[in-house]
This record gives C-alpha cells, structure tokens and sequence, in this order.
C-alpha cells in the first residue's frame, strides 16, 4: 500500500477516538466508548495500547474477539490502532538498547492492530529521553499561564546531549518501525507534538525524506498544529502526499486551551475544503480534551458538523 492507495480510496469518513471516553490509565477499558461512538454513528474509532503491560494484561486474544464483535455490531471499523508514548519513548534514545527494547513493544502494537484489521499503526513522535520538564508527558509544557516574577519557562536537557546523534538514531528507529509495520501489512502514521522528535509538518518531511518510503505516512492533528503556530490549511498543503490520517480539535483564541467543538476558534470548514482540495482520502476523527461537560453531546455535535461540511 502506498499514499496513493489512500487518494484512490473511498471519500473522507468521520471518525472518533475511544479515549474521548475512557481515561488514559493501564488497562483502560473501551467497550463503553464503542458502544456510544457506534450509537452516536460514526464510521470508524481509533484503539490505543496505554501501557506496556497492556500487551498481555489487557490485551489478550479473547478480549480481542470480544471487541471485535462489539465493533462489528456497531458497524465501526478500527481506522488506526494507537501506542502512546510510554510504549515506546525509547524510539528517540540514542542508545542502541533502549530503541530495541521499543522497537519490541512496537511490533506488539502491530500485532494486536492487525488483529483488528486495522490498516495504520500509529504513534506521537517521542522526544529525546535527555529532555525533561515539570510534567511527565512534555508535550503538555508549552506555556506559564501563572509565572511568578521570576519564574522562566525551562526544559531540562542532559549533559552531553547531541542532536545530530538523536536525531540519526531516530531515522533508523523509524525505518525499523516502518519495515515491521509492513511485515504486519500496516502502514506507519508519526504525530507530531509539542517538545518532540517532530514538532510540525516540516519537520516531518524532513523525516520522510530521509526514510523515504510512501507506507511512512503524517498523522495530522489540527489542534496541535495551531497551538504551534501554523495554519492546519498550510499545512494541509505541505504534507499532502505524506497525510494518511487527520485528528480534529477545536481551540481557543489564545490558540493554547483545546475547547469542545464549538466554543472555539478552529475552521473546521476550511480544513475539510483543504483535504478536499489535495484530493485527500481518509479519516477526520475527534479528539477531544476531556474537560467540564457533555462529551457525547460534544461528539454528537462534532459528527453533525462533519457531516454537513462534506455535503
């Protein structure tokens, strides 16, 4: 499969992910989460591997059959299956070990994805273990809302640190990733995030073209690219024959607090004419910060929206 498979493929479908319904804790169960996100009809969901220990813990092949029949029922299918971060932070190491060690948690994705059927593994690009900040997951440290007068936003950084180094070491961590992910008939989608290995769409195509391979492929997610100050249309453009897959949030105006779907500033409208535009073919699925309020009611106004944006 290629990028061009996805082009060809059937029109732009509207997605959600399950953990628009379920915590991000180990073992976190989605079976509520597919039963509302079938009854709210949508066409497909994303599933995530939370925690390594998941693998056998959670994940075993008679909760698969489980949920596979669930999903069936539904009508849903899985359109991407999902590693956070913690599965595989070891992508960005530049020690050998520790990218093995991820790399071996990776094909466990791979595998339980494929017993979904699902067709992309996916994952947010991690950032170099030398960094570290106030909060575990660094992406989450982007601004000081209460900076005291002598507070500085800062990010620790390791001794010895050689970017040229990581960033070599990950360019073969992600060719290793994306040649098992083809082993497994998958192709790869990278996201980016604040703090990481790939922050934005160029970033990204600097990555891809030093693996260069079309099963490599951007997973968009509009909030995130806001927030860092670029134009999601932009980067629509930029990324056009790279973009597999696309998460969609709203935002605030001070482009730095992800809002429910409809108290923002996003143009939801104006991404879905850009994809349409570049002749994109694939998911527009929600992901939506869980905060104060209605999150079906949230996700229901999501899909209306979607769906009168298509037509």
């Amino acid at each position: 499969m290629s990028t061009s498979d996805v082009a060809l493929g059937a029109d732009i479908k509207v997605g959600c992910l399950s953990w628009c319904f379920h915590t991000f804790a180990p073992g976190a169960d989605p079976s509520e989460a597919i039963d509302i996100i079938g009854e709210l009809g949508f066409d497909g969901l994303e599933l995530i591997l939370l925690a390594r220990e998941d693998v056998n813990g959670y994940w075993t092949d008679a909760r698969v059959d489980t949920l596979r029949g669930q999903l069936g029922r539904h009508g849903l299918e899985v359109s991407q299956f999902v590693l956070f971060q913690p599965v595989v932070a070891g992508l960005a190491s530049a020690d050998r070990d520790e990218r093995a060690e991820s790399l071996r948690h990776f094909e466990e994705g791979c595998r339980i994805g494929r017993m979904f059927d699902a067709p992309i593994i996916n994952i947010v690009a991690p950032w170099p273990v030398a960094l570290s900040g106030p909060v575990d997951y660094l992406p989450r440290h982007y601004d000081l809302p209460d900076a005291g007068p002598d507070e500085k936003f800062h990010i620790d950084i390791a001794e010895g640190f050689d970017w040229d180094e990581v960033w070599a070491a990950y360019i073969e961590a992600t060719s290793a990733c994306l040649a098992c992910a083809k082993s497994y008939d998958m192709r790869f989608t990278i996201e980016h995030h604040t703090h990481t290995m790939i922050p934005d769409a160029t970033s990204f195509l600097r990555l891809w073209d030093a693996v260069g391979d079309p099963d490599l492929g951007y997973n968009m997610d509009v909030g995130w690219t806001l927030s860092q100050r670029e134009y999601p249309p932009l980067a629509i453009h930029k990324t056009k024959s790279q973009l597999m897959n696309v998460h969609m949030r709203d935002i605030d105006g001070l482009v730095r607090s992800f809002v429910h779907v409809g108290e923002g500033v996003m143009d939801f409208a104006a991404i879905v004419d850009t994809l349409r535009d570049v002749g994109y073919r694939g998911y527009v699925s929600l992901e939506q910060d869980k905060q104060e309020g209605d999150m079906r009611a949230t996700c229901a106004r999501y899909l209306a929206l979607m769906r009168e944006c298509l037509t």
